[in-house]
């Protein structure tokens, strides 16, 4: 199965090309400042003292949202009756009044089992006190219906009608499978009431666990929705807690999407792929629980079928499940010190990570002697400073979305005799299972020896806002917080706007142009004066338009100090007598390209531009700063 995506490097365009097959990674050049900043040194020891520091000495991190404070104070409020619920029952998270539809229906089902911050966004939605800004998707390739599907009033009809809901835009036969491809095994397609008696979308809360692989080489997506368990706060924006196989049941789900800079709410009905009588694709261990193969079901209509969803970036699904900014960098580029730095700020801040080992096209997911598998997608899911046999040791535990046997071997693996150093408590504490799950921990020394690559996932400041919200809880903000601008543009030849890169330079300048305005941070996260930015230009829809023969382009952008007081376009002169302050590595034909710099406050010029002249696409172009950004185009 190939779980990458053919990536294509091009000419240097004032780059440095990347080697065939090989992503373009964030550098971190200049910015161990900026980076270590608040963890009182540059060395190992120090980090580990600051892990203790915002821990409580307890020394344990996982994707946290602001403090990760929102889970404890929802519980709190539900356990002081503190939060008013009118229309749900607080204990078990039903609905008052809802229609038994699975007694209609007569397809068995349990009621869901939410968490306490699924309970209190329930609430919110059910009430009105909270609505979130999602358009209807709409199929983007020529030849796919659209029928502009309302998820609530398709499921009010079926239950006047008393009929299952099938879904008219992404039907249950071959379309919805491939494109070019016919799948091997003899599918057949099934409602979950037609798998088991008892089918319930979430039980005992969603889970890591419930994410695990099928006869799709998808385990990019896989490794992004183990991920996305881990936060409440996340997940409930993915998957809307107002639907259940009992309260309502009509055959109709919907899944919520980041797509291209807004978010889109996907309507499917909930016939599932089999093969002999099992779901042939993603699903839980537990036989009875179906959230994670429905959200893969309509992750495939997002993109046109199954079939298109082969090969990825864990980077696209974080993106899509969240909304963030995704940087790629590799582990053996950045200092040791400065990745673990990088790794506790960033689960400090909520971001969410991904790694893998590089494959060659001959090897791909070829399994390695301590247990790793190449070209695979793995999630990191949390971070441990333990007391082991040598001393003060970082732990990080590690999933493969296969949720099998195929584990990391070596020191801290699950036999391992590194954890008889650690108490019975700390192991409970740090939820340790000695299990063949896919789920391991292995030495933040040992990470750094055998992983190459790593996506971190940064949130912005749109996803504090739209959960402080959902739940009614005001995110934390710190000084660490992004701010962030973002646009939609094009390069269109008939318009004269797609100029290629700086190798053009004759056609360069014609390219779309964004000014940006860059203040510096707080001075307790910046004291050099300068900024933090990332920037990201991703081409849309090329994905979904496989089938049609459009493959993504190789793409870049270059960012300029733009003189004082200047108001307009640049011109050929300024490119040839000026060079950029900051550029991204190489062009590739990824979906995204990032760059990761510092820079002192003022006026800058991004130019976004495909490799070569004449070529049309969308894009959309981000801007993550902080300090704080402003921007707008250049006309």
């Amino acid at each position: 199965m190939n779980d990458k995506p053919p990536n294509r490097p091009n000419d240097h365009c004032d780059n440095t090309p990347a080697a065939d097959g090989e992503k373009p990674h964030v550098s971190f050049d200049g910015l161990v400042k900026g980076v270590l900043d608040g963890f009182g040194g540059e060395s190992i020891g120090h980090i580990i003292g600051h892990i203790g520091d915002i821990t409580g000495g307890e020394g344990g991190l996982t994707n946290m949202l602001a403090g990760g404070t929102i889970a404890g104070i929802a519980s709190s409020l539900i356990a002081g009756a503190a939060h008013r619920f009118l229309n749900i029952n607080p204990e078990t998270g039903q609905i008052i009044g809802a229609i038994a539809g699975n007694l209609i229906f007569n397809t068995g089902g349990q009621h869901n089992s939410l968490s306490d911050v699924g309970k209190v966004i329930l609430e919110n939605l059910i009430s009105g006190k909270f609505k979130r800004k999602v358009i209807p998707f709409v199929p983007p390739r020529s030849g796919m219906p659209s029928f502009n599907l309302d998820f609530y009033n398709e499921r009010q009809r079926c239950l006047q009608e008393r009929r299952l809901f099938e879904d008219p835009e992404f039907p249950a036969n071959d379309s919805s499978l491939f494109f070019s491809e016919r799948p091997r095994q003899n599918i057949e397609w099934k409602r979950p009431g037609e798998i088991t008696n008892d089918p319930q979308l979430i039980i005992g809360q969603q889970s890591r666990f419930d994410v695990i692989q099928g006869a799709l080489g998808d385990c990019w997506l896989l490794a992004a929705t183990a991920n996305l368990t881990l936060r409440d706060e996340l997940f409930y924006r993915v998957v809307p807690p107002d639907q259940s196989f009992t309260e309502n049941y009509a055959g109709i789900f919907h899944f919520q999407f980041w797509r291209y800079g807004q978010w889109v709410d996907v309507v499917i009905d909930d016939k599932l792929p089999t093969s002999d009588g099992e779901l042939a694709y993603m699903h839980s261990d537990n036989h009875n629980e179906f959230w994670s193969a429905l959200l893969e079901k309509a992750y495939a209509k997002l993109y046109g079928s199954y079939e298109a969803l082969k090969g990825g970036s864990t980077a696209e699904a974080m993106e899509d499940f969240t909304g963030g900014l995704v940087e790629y960098f590799n582990v053996k580029d950045v200092p040791k010190e400065q990745l673990l730095a990088t790794l506790v700020r960033g689960f400090q801040m909520g971001s969410l990570f991904g790694c893998s080992i590089d494959a060659s096209p001959t090897e791909l997911e070829a399994k390695t002697a301590t247990g790793l598998v190449r070209g695979h997608a793995y999630s990191i899911t949390a971070l441990q400073t333990v007391k082991g046999p040598y001393g003060d040791t970082v732990l990080l535990r590690i999933r493969n979305p296969w949720g099998n046997e195929t584990e990391w071997n070596g020191a801290w693996s699950d036999n391992s005799s590194e954890w008889n150093s650690v108490s019975e408590d700390q192991r409970h504490l740090m939820s340790f299972v000695q299990k063949d799950d896919g789920e391991f921990w292995m030495s933040f020394d040992d990470f750094y020896e055998n992983f190459e690559e790593i996506d971190n996932c940064n949130l912005g400041p749109d996803v504090m806002n739209e959960i402080s919200e959902m739940t009614g809880v005001e995110a934390a903000r710190g000084s660490s917080a992004w701010t962030n601008y973002q646009v939609d543009g094009a390069w269109n030849s008939r318009a004269g706007t797609a100029g290629g890169c700086r190798n053009n330079i004759d056609t360069f300048p014609n390219n779309p142009m964004y000014g940006t305005y860059i203040t510096v941070g707080d001075a307790t996260v910046e004291q050099d004066g300068k900024s933090t930015v990332i920037t990201a230009v991703l081409q849309k829809y090329r994905r979904e338009l496989r089938p049609e023969g459009l493959d993504s382009l190789p793409i870049g952008f270059l960012i300029y100090e733009l003189p004082s007081g200047f108001q307009s376009r640049l011109s050929q002169d300024f490119f040839e007598t000026n060079k950029p302050v900051a550029k991204n590595p190489t062009f590739i034909n990824l979906r995204e390209v990032t760059a990761r710099f510092r820079v002192p406050p003022g006026n800058y010029v991004v130019i976004p531009s495909t490799f070569d002249p004449g070529e049309d696409a969308e894009f959309l172009l981000r801007v993550y700063c902080n300090g704080e950004v402003k921007g707008q185009q250049i006309a």
